[in-house]
């Protein structure tokens, strides 16, 4: 990109594997590895399968699937049919609940 600084344009990384670094690390960047696969049930085990579990996203329209898999998954945060939103009022309600709040 043209200007001063280091920039990376949106990427799809693709032809990836579950050992890759880009795909065991975040690299905070506009950049997504798209792993293609068969069956829900393989999906838990490849992404628990890295130290780093911050957040995941899932994209679906069966409901019912996406709580099963986000139950699965050991993530900080699950997202389902969005991404990085979140609610401003939850940091009192979670205050509340470890009775740190008002």
């Amino acid at each position: 990109m043209d200007g001063k600084g280091y920039f990376v344009e949106p990427t799809v990384l693709v032809n990836t594997k579950d050992n890759m670094r880009v795909v065991q690390e975040e690299i905070f960047g506009p950049v997504v590895t798209a792993i293609p696969f068969d069956d829900p049930e393989e999906l838990m085990p490849r992404a628990n399968g890295t130290v780093y579990g911050l957040a995941a996203g899932i994209w679906t329209k069966d409901i019912s699937k996406a709580h099963r898999v986000a139950s699965a998954l050991r993530a900080g945060t699950v997202w389902i049919n969005c991404y990085n939103i979140f609610d401003a009022a939850f940091a009192f309600w979670w205050l509340q609940a470890v009775g740190m709040g008002p």
